[in-house]
């Protein structure tokens, strides 16, 4: 198995939106069908626990991907809290992703990763695996910028931390996008005491990497910063007006 591979489950029942609601950080009403959606489901503290795709093909029917080394624990999960729930959730195999109308798509047929790697990175699409969860707030990872995360939702897991961070205080580091020379650090790799990875690949002798970093990251490391896409280099705090 590859050291990133990708995992496709189904959800359905006739509880599977009901259930969703109560787990992941969009709002599963407004989520439009079939079309892959990046969202988290968080722990108790806030934190991100499980990264996934997330298709609706109706109310009752989801397909979801999650990288493989979560597919395990994200069973657990399912099992846990969906115990009295009317879902079922079944394992159909492995996926690749594939880049289209620039967006993320899984299909069965194999992909070049390196490119989406590529892509997914430069693109601020910020991914977590087994190595780096419980580690990141939505937040930080301008969940929001991706449409991952609506605040105005009922309740979830995590979701009382994570309103109160976002609605009475302000993050202190948060998603850049950097380049610098060499071999990429592997994540959770410490940069500088301030700058954390959270994805990275090397391209030949240098390597681009998405880093949770404060505002001054430029004046303390050796690095290139790259700008993210527009519609994620706003302010990742609440507006105020």
């Amino acid at each position: 198995m590859d050291p990133l591979s990708f995992t496709h489950f189904k959800l359905t029942g006739a509880d599977a939106s009901k259930f969703l609601q109560g787990q992941i950080t969009i709002h599963i009403d407004r989520l439009k069908e079939n079309i892959n959606q990046y969202t988290v489901i968080c722990d108790l503290k806030g934190r991100i626990a499980f990264g996934l795709w997330i298709k609706k093909t109706n109310p009752e029917y989801f397909d979801i991907v999650v990288i493989a080394d979560q597919s395990d624990a994200f069973k657990q999960h399912v099992r846990k809290y969906g115990a009295f729930a009317k879902i079922e959730l079944t394992e159909q195999g492995f996926v690749f992703p594939h880049i289209q109308n620039n967006s993320t798509a899984f299909l069965t047929e194999a992909s070049d990763l390196t490119q989406w790697q590529q892509f997914a990175i430069e693109h601020g699409e910020a991914w977590i695996s087994q190595d780096t969860a419980h580690m990141f707030q939505p937040q930080e990872l301008r969940l929001h910028q991706r449409h991952g995360i609506e605040y105005d939702k009922g309740c979830y897991l995590g979701q009382e931390v994570i309103a109160r961070l976002w609605f009475k205080a302000q993050p202190k580091q948060w998603l850049h996008l950097i380049q610098g020379t060499g071999i990429a650090p592997a994540p959770l790799s410490k940069l500088h005491p301030h700058t954390q990875v959270v994805n990275s690949i090397t391209l030949g002798d240098h390597y681009k990497a998405l880093v949770i970093a404060r505002p001054t990251l430029s004046e303390e490391h050796d690095v290139e910063i790259l700008d993210l896409p527009d519609h994620m280099r706003g302010d990742v705090a609440r507006p105020t007006t």
